[in-house]
């Protein structure tokens, strides 16, 4: 399967794609080497922030392993807007929270976007893996 990695790094993404399978296992919050991606982050160390998986649902860090869970959220990761209408479920002063599905933090199989940042530059620099080379003419 092709994971789909976004790699930030001051306001700029670097997308990836890779069917390496040595990814899987990693989790979210795990420092890796720039050369599991590709061999032009060599020399990078970077950090995996977030995935989500082929059906759209977001891994979380705070549910271990790498299957599906149906989790009580407030707003926040994986909450976008609120609901309409009255569903309080408790009347503390975190608000209304819902049952969602996510994944774990595992990365499997079923993960298609892998989303990470730049923790130590390499030697080629950042700005430079998005320059496409130049094709020369010939007349």
């Amino acid at each position: 399967m092709v994971f789909k990695i976004n790699i930030s790094h001051k306001g700029k993404t670097f997308k990836v794609e890779s069917e390496d399978e040595a990814l899987v296992g990693k989790s979210i919050g795990d420092k890796i080497d720039g050369k599991e991606f590709s061999s032009d982050l060599s020399g990078y160390e970077l950090e995996i922030t977030g995935t989500s998986d082929r059906s759209g649902f977001m891994g979380r860090i705070e549910i271990d392993g790498p299957g599906l869970k149906k989790v009580l959220l407030g707003y926040g990761k994986g909450m976008h807007k609120k609901p309409k209408g009255e569903r309080k479920v408790n009347r503390r002063p975190n608000g209304l929270k819902l049952r969602k599905t996510v994944r774990g933090k595992e990365i499997s199989l079923d993960t298609v976007q892998i989303n990470s940042k730049v923790l130590k530059e390499g030697s080629k620099k950042f700005d430079s893996l998005f320059e496409t080379p130049v094709e020369e003419k010939t007349e």
